[in-house]
Order: structure tokens, then C-alpha cells, then sequence
């Protein structure tokens, strides 16, 4: 089973939850893997603090043009929807950050004047952190496309019974490639106008992909009661409420792990793996199909 913990915004406490999450898990005995698919940034490994013992780097093929071979004949560039390939006057330029390795180019290509080559766009990283299978990518700086990296983070999770994917902030690209697939997704918010208003946009986000999901309300004794409001609305489980606790920042800031830093945070996250676990088991039971992974 692979359930997201995404968030419509950044700062909502996204990793605190997934992190927690998956530790509590391999506490139960469950085999899990802690998947971190916010490769700009990634920070998972902050609080697990994982022995990593692969890196593996993700590359892109991009054209590279043959001007022996090429005629100038410009369809290439006509073939090109990203702009990543143009030409002025005579000369061919090749913009290497927009491209998305489609290989239209070169099919366009009608003397066959344009090769692929493959260029590094970021790393990927797995090992373990104690039972806690850990898996994290990185984006190369300057590059503007997350979802390769983010794909390839997906495609390395070793083979588990669970697996906690810590998606991007936001309802953007990068967020559809780390949740697409999911059994189950968990949108971690707070009780504040911006809080409810970035929400409604995962909401829909996550609907539209056809995910099942539950919210978890963090630092929830600040702010009003809307978030709540619109939940029983839209008939959305609110799995769990953490209140406003700076013993829980003051742990955050040191990289350590909620449940072993306010140890009677540790019920609370296990009764909500006990909820998603039979979340799943609903699921199962119904018979819902599971989702292919688009590569």
C-alpha cells in the first residue's frame, strides 16, 4: 500500500507527520518505506538520520545536433513544444533545462542529424533508518523540472508491505508525480484562513486523480474551526488533531522525531496508522483496483 502525505502549502508539519508516521509503523512491525519526493528540498533524513548506502544519479537524454548531417530544414524546432530547441538565423541552439526527453526532435528529424545524450539532472539516495526502509532524491541545482527525479525516487522503493511518500508542498507537477498511483492520501493542514484556502486546492487536486483521503489538523488550537467546518462538509475524514505544542517546534529544530521527543505524541500517531491500516483494509475488501504507475 502507498499512502501520500501531502499538504496544499508549505509549513504545515508535512514531514513531521510522515516521518513519525513511518517510524511508528516499523515500531508495530510493519514493513515500511519512508519515500521523501520533495527533492527541491528535501528533509526527512533530518529527523530519521538514515544510513545511506546507494546513490544512483538520474539523467535525462536531451538533443545534441550533428551539423555534418543537418540540412537546417527547421523541424525540429517546429516539432518542439517546450521550446527547448530553436533556431536563429542558421544555427540550431539547445536549451537543455526545457526539455522534456520526449525524442521529438530527433523523430522529427528527417536526415536523422540529432542524437540523444544523456545529462544529469539530480541523485537519488536509498538505505535505511534502523527498520525504516529511507529513500530520498535531490534536484541538481538550476533545474526547473522536479518530476524526473521524482519518478526515479518512486521507481527505487525497494519492495515493501508500506510505503510513506513525503510529497512536494503545493497542488503543482511535482506533487501529481509523487501522489499519482497512491492507495491513499493524508493532507496535513492548519486551522487558518490560508491553512483551509490551500487545502480546498489539494482537495481537488488529489479528487481528480481519484485518491481516497483524510486530513490531519496540525497545531490545531490556533485559528478557527473552518477547516473543520469544511471536512464535515465534504464528508472528509480528520484522522488526527495535534495541538500547538512547542515542545513539538522545539524537537522539530533539533531533527528529532516527535514520538520520541513528546512521548505521548506516540499513541496519537499510532492510532491513526491504525486508521489508515484499516482505511486499506476497506479498500481491499471492496476490491478497488490499484493504480499503475505512469513512468
Amino acid at each position: 500500500m502507498r499512502i501520500a502525505v501531502a499538504s496544499g502549502k508549505g509549513g504545515t508539519g508535512k514531514t513531521t507527520v510522515a516521518t513519525n508516521l513511518a517510524f511508528v509503523a516499523a515500531e508495530l512491525g510493519r514493513s515500511v518505506a519512508y519515500v521523501d519526493c520533495d527533492v527541491e528540498e528535501p528533509n526527512g533524513h533530518l529527523f530519521l538520520k538514515p544510513t545511506l548506502e546507494q546513490r544512483r544519479p538520474v539523467r535525462l537524454l536531451v538533443p545534441q545536433i550533428q551539423m555534418e548531417s543537418c540540412d537546417g530544414c527547421g523541424r525540429c524546432a517546429q516539432a518542439c513544444q517546450y521550446s527547448a530547441l530553436v533556431w536563429l538565423g542558421d544555427k540550431p541552439l539547445v536549451f537543455p533545462e526545457l526539455c522534456h526527453s520526449c525524442g521529438g526532435c530527433a523523430l522529427a528529424c528527417p536526415q536523422r542529424a540529432i542524437r540523444e545524450v544523456p545529462r544529469e539532472v539530480g541523485i537519488v539516495e536509498t538505505g535505511h533508518a534502523g527498520h525504516v526502509q529511507f529513500v530520498h532524491g535531490l534536484l541538481n541545482v538550476g533545474e526547473a523540472k522536479s518530476p524526473p527525479v521524482i519518478r526515479a525516487v518512486r521507481a527505487a522503493v525497494p519492495k515493501v508491505g508500506w510505503q510513506i511518500i513525503d510529497a512536494p508542498p503545493g497542488t503543482s507537477c511535482p506533487v501529481v508525480a509523487a501522489v499519482r498511483g497512491c492507495d491513499f492520501a493524508l493532507l496535513v493542514t492548519e486551522p487558518t484562513p490560508f491553512g483551509l484556502h490551500d487545502l480546498k486546492l489539494a482537495v481537488a487536486t488529489l479528487r481528480q486523480l481519484g485518491l481516497p483521503l483524510a486530513v490531519v489538523i496540525n497545531r490545531a488550537d490556533v485559528g478557527d474551526d473552518r477547516v473543520a467546518t469544511y471536512c464535515a462538509a465534504e464528508a472528509i475524514p480528520i484522522l488526527l488533531t495535534l495541538r500547538d505544542d512547542r515542545r513539538i517546534a522545539e524537537a522539530y529544530s533539533r531533527g528529532e522525531l516527535m514520538v520520541t521527543a513528546v512521548p505521548e505524541t506516540r499513541s496519537a500517531l499510532r492510532a491513526l496508522w491504525e486508521q489508515i491500516e484499516a482505511q486499506a483494509g476497506d479498500r481491499a475488501a471492496a476490491g478497488s483496483p490499484e493504480h499503475a504507475l505512469r513512468e
